[in-house]
């Protein structure tokens, strides 16, 4: 019948168009270089716009906008570029723009322009580092030291005496004090502070202290002192008055009659013996 023409008509038409459909696609595959039934290569234009979506995310997670000088938001909501004179709907789109060719390129122009006016003023990542120092260590140096007692004052000191009879001619001994978050030979201990001692071409030595305030109020109290004749330096630390540091175990203060002053040095020798010590630096009567 016509009907059954009709039908037989319009399935063959489709199995046509299947099959033309499937060899295009083929072709395309062929000519690309892609899988059959693939999306295809992207074009020029679709990486462009995958690229610049990237490029957002990435900024919106590194680029804090708030620091950002050339970025201003105007009194219609939009966003500009006061380098580029651009304007931007969203923040990301401008982040976008941040990363592209253009901003880039007037960034570079700036920064010639202003090293043109200004050669002195050279950027801080392009100013020549000081190299360090390699030096031969000759060992760790001699030490004194001596727990003080202020009965005027109740307080306590310490008085250091470093031995540098082979420093490095012209060179004078350094000291600083250093908290137990800074050091990674021993366990962190808040109740502690160190106190260190450099000069070339000896080792740095440290001495551990309890943390407590350090007086400075007067010369007499905080001072430091080279000896170039006898390589000796000295350095006296007064504490202000406070409770003394206890002992883990319950038993008491560390350092016996000291009230808890007392020096340890870490990985240290044992000192030589103690010399004749100046009558104002003699050790407080038991």
């Amino acid at each position: 019948s016509l009907a059954t023409f009709s039908l037989r008509g319009e399935r063959l038409r489709r199995r046509v168009e299947r099959t033309e459909r499937v060899a295009m696609s083929f072709m395309d595959a062929r000519e690309h270089g892609s899988k059959i039934g693939g999306a295809g290569v992207a074009s020029a234009q679709h990486e462009a716009i995958d690229r610049r979506e990237r490029l957002r995310r990435l900024a919106l997670e590194t680029i804090d906008l708030a620091k950002d000088p050339y970025f201003m938001r105007n009194h219609l909501g939009s966003y500009e570029c006061k380098l580029c004179l651009t304007i931007h709907g969203n923040e990301g789109n401008y982040l976008a723009h941040t990363q592209g060719k253009r901003h880039q390129q007037n960034l570079a122009k700036r920064a010639a322009r202003e090293a043109a006016e200004n050669p002195s003023a050279l950027p801080a990542a392009k100013k020549a580092r000081p190299a360090p120092r390699k030096t031969v260590k000759i060992g760790r140096p001699g030490y004194r030291v001596t727990k003080q007692f202020d009965h005027d004052t109740r307080q306590r000191s310490l008085l250091f005496q470093v031995d540098y009879p082979e420093i490095e001619d012209g060179c004078k001994p350094r000291h600083r004090f250093m908290s137990s978050y800074e050091q990674k030979v021993e366990a962190w201990d808040k109740k502690y502070q160190y106190v260190m001692f450099a000069a070339e071409p000896y080792e740095v030595i440290s001495f551990k202290v309890p943390n407590a305030e350090v007086d400075k109020r007067g010369d007499d109290k905080y001072f430091s002192h080279w000896e170039p004749g006898k390589k000796v330096y000295t350095l006296q630390v007064y504490f202000k008055n406070g409770p003394a540091p206890s002992r883990a175990d319950g038993a008491g203060p560390v350092g016996g009659g000291t009230g808890g002053y007392a020096v340890l040095a870490s990985n240290l020798p044992p000192p030589p013996p103690p010399g004749a010590l100046p009558p104002q630096f003699a050790p407080p009567p038991v």
